[in-house]
């Protein structure tokens, strides 16, 4: 599990990849604080800090032309910028380094977000005021950052407490630490820009001489929108396909019954087609070849911690807390188990709902999970 609380990665061993599974065209060259790395014609990798374990985020400028709001008939030159890092000093000084060493003079015309989490969607705020532009993303991700501006999210207060509770995790010490997190995410998101353009799955948008159609992707947000330009084989996959972790899929208190597992599964068969040249452009490490590789070895990845579920769950009946050892080798901090928990709880949640596990709310008002033809008792008893 990645220190990371914007995107909330899981880093188990069995995410890891060889390092003959995939191709880096770019080997090991990364982009300087400030400074831009064209990594195909018209398109430029920024490379951003975070102050967490996972230390950094892509983000990616892209040469556009829009037409100027005073003029129609003229056509700007600039920059779409995609994603944006999180509100902090640090990042708005990049950003202002990006200006004299990356933008050539030329404004940005847009800011488009793949997903509402804080590395992405910080600053966008920031960046639609300073160049006047539109913000574009998904409907369901757009609310749901104005929803978490408001401290009503999935990221601290009561209602997680009791979620995680519900799940076995009772150590009063911990759960205050979670019931403070309510100003977690505008920490870093202190603003939504209060209007948007609307992304849909199968939306078209020309960005300069490229054509980028729009990939929906469910389990870790609620409607990701990856971009994907056919024509030259150039994927911008943001947190759906990463090289060298495996994104984390959790439940929330919002939606406890919810299977984001399932969903993002099935979101990773939208681009299993894609071509073993495609260019991947991650959020996080460095661009990649081999996506139809990279997603078989997510499956395999997720097949495997189902199967030690169900055999684990046939011996006893356990809750999402009793299992965090199970899938996560090492000790977890307070920080850590806030997602672990939740990704636990995705993978008995997917077992549940397919009808190899069931779920029984047991007198101490914990849930366990046992397969269907054990008579396996809770842990402990």
């Amino acid at each position: 599990m990645s220190h990371l609380p914007t995107d909330r990665v899981t880093t188990t061993p069995h995410a890891r990849v060889s390092p003959a599974s995939l191709r880096y065209p770019l080997g090991e060259q990364l982009p300087a604080s400030g400074a831009a790395i064209e990594v195909a014609p018209g398109v430029f990798w920024l490379r951003m800090g975070l102050p967490f374990a996972l230390n950094h985020i892509n983000l990616w400028l892209l040469r556009d032309r829009l037409p100027d709001p005073a003029q129609p008939e003229v056509q700007r030159e600039g920059w779409t910028v995609v994603d944006c890092g999180i509100d902090n000093p640090a990042t708005r000084e990049a950003w202002l380094q990006v200006e004299q060493q990356a933008l050539q003079g030329l404004p940005v015309l847009r800011v488009l977000v793949t997903h509402m989490h804080p590395d992405h969607m910080g600053l966008a705020h920031w960046l639609c005021e300073r160049w006047q532009a539109p913000l574009w993303m998904s409907t369901s991700e757009y609310q749901s950052a104005m929803l978490a501006c408001t401290g009503l999210s999935n990221f601290g207060g009561e209602p997680t407490v009791n979620f995680f509770a519900a799940h076995g995790w009772n150590k009063a010490e911990d759960l205050a630490v979670v019931k403070s997190r309510v100003g977690y995410y505008p920490s870093m998101v202190p603003r939504i820009p209060g209007t948007y353009v609307r992304l849909m799955s199968g939306t078209q948008v020309r960005i300069g001489d490229r054509l980028w159609q729009c990939i929906s992707g469910y389990g870790h947000s609620p409607e990701h929108m990856a971009l994907h330009d056919a024509q030259n084989q150039v994927l911008i996959s943001g947190d759906m396909l990463l090289p060298s972790i495996s994104t984390n899929i959790s439940v929330y208190a919002m939606e406890p019954d919810s299977n984001p597992l399932q969903l993002f599964l099935d979101s990773l068969n939208k681009m299993a087609q894609l071509s073993d040249e495609t260019l991947v452009l991650p959020s996080h490490g460095r661009p990649f070849t081999g996506a139809a590789t990279r997603i078989a070895q997510l499956h395999a990845h997720h097949d495997e911690r189902l199967a030690e579920l169900l055999q684990a769950c046939s011996q006893q009946a356990l809750s999402a807390h009793d299992v965090l050892p199970l899938i996560f080798k090492r000790a977890l901090d307070v920080h850590q188990t806030t997602f672990a928990l939740g990704e636990a709880v995705a993978h008995l949640n997917l077992l549940w709902l397919a009808g190899q596990l069931i779920r029984q709310h047991d007198a101490d008002g914990i849930y366990r999970f046992r397969t269907a033809q054990s008579s396996a008792k809770p842990m402990g008893t």
